[in-house]
């Protein structure tokens, strides 16, 4: 087993490798500004897919993205970065009821829903793009906040609701953990940036649920699905289950986003952070590991997508992000307790990356694999952005808080 004195985490080849598949991602990504403005949609080489239109959460990303790009000091990410916040300025912000948009299409057709997932990346877009000096980013991140606590923040739960119409006069019923769990990722990042400490206090009241509430008594596995009253519903999209926002099941990914969520909320409290955060965090990582790490046909390991409640595999495809996620989630578990295991974990994750991920032909890596790791496009067409890919370069080498942005602004890079 790895030990701490010789893990990759602490080698300089290993971190000068990280910072060049960064730089790599970053290029592959470059094309992603749409002629009518915002993220397009990135085919498999990295060109725009002209059939598709431009997501407010996809133009979040990259604003976010490249933003960190800047921050890094790469040459024109900072313009590229810039053009994403301007059309979350611009076509993509609802000039007439406030909030974003969720998209639009390729023939101008508007998405009008108003998604809380989508809302939470307009604050870690504006967040970052404070940080990196970007034009408008303090104003947008002021109208951004100010929209998720008005809009989509229940006061009486502590949680966030989901969806909105476009004059926000009719609330959907469903409630689920995916927009919350971005929601936390994303005030951690506006408490950083504004020193505005209820925003973290706001994340740690999310987190209390998924780390006491709910995942604890259901095997670590987390319920994703509720109705308008916060109430369970475990079959929902049972009939559709690699639903790409809400499928069925346990979603293993999840488990380990969070377990890097409450990693970087604990560093962030500092001396008020509750005690049953790492302990939650390792447990959520076990389990999800434990349950979705499988071989369904000889040599081809990977994560699968979903499990059912006994944690045995529903969804047998490959996503990227869950495997990013797991080299974050890793490395900030090393981070955190200094136990070995997880620096194993952390080089096993990337070797696995490299052996099927990766796209040697095209860049980036392969966004979606069939349960042979051939790559599919089920789910996933194309290569939409570079976000789980790219923070997976940052999280080994930056400490578990402050947040990415402000972090190398701060130029605690490797330190």
């Amino acid at each position: 087993m790895t030990s701490p004195a010789n893990s990759w985490l602490t080698t300089p080849t290993h971190l000068d490798w990280l910072d060049e598949h960064a730089r790599s991602l970053l290029a592959f990504g470059s094309g992603f500004v749409s002629p009518q403005g915002g993220a397009g949609w990135l085919a498999d080489d990295g060109t725009l897919d002209a059939e598709r239109g431009v997501f407010t959460w996809i133009t979040c990303r990259m604003a976010h993205v490249y933003g960190l790009g800047a921050l890094l000091g790469v040459p024109g990410d900072r313009p590229l970065a810039q053009a994403a916040l301007d059309a979350l300025r611009g076509r993509l912000h609802d000039d007439v009821h406030g909030g974003w948009f969720a998209s639009v299409a390729a023939d101008g057709t508007v998405d009008t829903t108003k998604s809380g997932y989508a809302h939470a990346f307009v604050v870690l877009a504006a967040s970052t793009g404070v940080v990196a000096g970007l034009d408008g980013a303090r104003e947008l991140l002021d109208d951004a906040l100010d929209v998720l606590d008005t809009r989509f923040f229940d006061a009486e739960t502590g949680l966030h609701v989901d969806e909105w119409d476009e004059s926000w006069s009719t609330l959907d019923p469903y409630r689920g953990v995916n927009g919350n769990m971005h929601a936390v990722e994303a005030l951690l990042a506006a408490a950083d940036v504004t020193g505005d400490t209820r925003w973290r206090e706001r994340a740690l009241g999310i987190a209390r649920y998924v780390g006491v509430e709910w995942a604890p008594g259901n095997g670590w596995r987390i319920p994703e699905h509720f109705d308008e009253a916060w109430v369970p519903q475990p079959d929902l999209n049972e009939a559709t289950p690699d639903d790409p926002f809400k499928p069925y099941g346990a979603t293993v990914g999840h488990g380990i986003e969070w377990a890097r969520l409450f990693l970087n909320l604990s560093a962030g409290l500092g001396a008020d952070a509750p005690d049953w955060l790492v302990p939650a965090a390792q447990e959520l990582y076990a389990r999800a590991v434990a349950d979705g790490w499988r071989e369904s046909t000889p040599g081809a390991h990977g994560f699968v997508y979903t499990t059912g409640w006994d944690g045995e595999p529903v969804v047998e495809t490959r996503m990227h992000w869950v495997a990013a996620e797991a080299v974050g989630a890793a490395a900030s578990l090393f981070k955190a307790t200094g136990e070995a295991r997880y620096a194993a974990d952390y080089e096993r994750w990337w070797d696995h990356v490299a052996a099927v991920f990766l796209d040697g032909e095209h860049g980036s890596w392969h966004h979606e694999l069939d349960a042979t790791n051939t790559p599919t496009a089920k789910v996933w067409p194309g290569k939409p952005d570079i976000y789980h890919a790219f923070q997976a370069t940052l999280f080994p080498q930056l400490p578990l808080a402050p947040s990415l942005s402000v972090a190398l602004r701060d130029g605690l890079l490797r330190s």
